[in-house]
């Protein structure tokens, strides 16, 4: 059997019938009383069709980052961890276990990741968020370049940003399920678009061709969430 069926045949055994609630909450609570929760997902599995499909979606949702999710508050109480707030976490992060470094980006990566995308979306910024990427990269064109590249040269699993930081655009990437709020990050600022390349967010689709998926996601983009948290 090749290794793309027998992916797709793993995976939907272990979505079953029945995926994770939309809201996971664990019991117990941290000293500083942080604990991840599962935001709602703000579209229908099927909504990204035809770019992401639905199995994927409902993996990847259901499954992967539910996992982060509890995987996380585990940590975070076996550990006795006194931050009140996930940035205060991540400001931290090299004083913790790798269980919850990497359960935690996980956590709050995916949730990031989710109100990204929406059903209709993926034209060109306007506004100032448009503003912003031509007054940093020259043109929306060359901003699709650079963060694409960033995107094909992580090697392995993680992630392509686009962040704020000091006052200015930046794009880079992370290992993993670290993002740029984590005092280990290279890449520093505040998140305003994040793009998962793990290879579950894409394979079932299409397999190795990470290229495709990124070229498909730009007409996901939900460039209304991106000016909010430019604010």
């Amino acid at each position: 059997m090749d290794r793309k069926r027998f992916l797709t045949r793993s995976l939907q055994a272990a979505a079953g019938v029945a995926l994770a609630p939309a809201v996971l909450r664990a019991s117990g609570s941290t000293p500083g009383g942080l604990q991840f929760s599962q935001a709602p997902l703000p579209y229908p599995y099927e909504a990204l069709e035809p770019h992401i499909d639905t199995l994927t979606m409902q993996i990847h949702y259901g499954r992967h980052h539910a996992a982060y999710v509890k995987n996380a508050n585990e940590a975070l109480t076996a550990e006795a961890v006194p931050a009140t707030t996930a940035e205060q976490l991540f400001g931290t992060i090299g004083g913790v276990s790798t269980k919850l470094r990497n359960n935690a980006g996980g956590a709050w990566n995916h949730d990031l990741f989710w109100s990204s995308m929406a059903p209709g979306k993926g034209a060109d910024p306007t506004g100032t968020v448009g503003d912003a990427i031509n007054g940093a990269f020259g043109s929306f064109g060359k901003f699709k370049e650079v963060f694409a590249e960033a995107a094909m040269k992580r090697f392995g699993s993680g992630w392509a940003w686009l962040v704020v930081h000091e006052g200015h655009l930046a794009i880079g990437s992370t290992p993993n399920q670290d993002n740029p709020l984590m005092d280990l990050s290279e890449l520093k600022g505040r998140p305003l678009l994040g793009l998962d390349v793990w290879e579950h967010a894409y394979y079932l689709k299409y397999q190795n061709k990470r290229n495709e998926y990124v070229a498909a996601w730009w007409n996901l983009v939900n460039w209304d969430a991106v000016a909010g948290r430019m604010g």
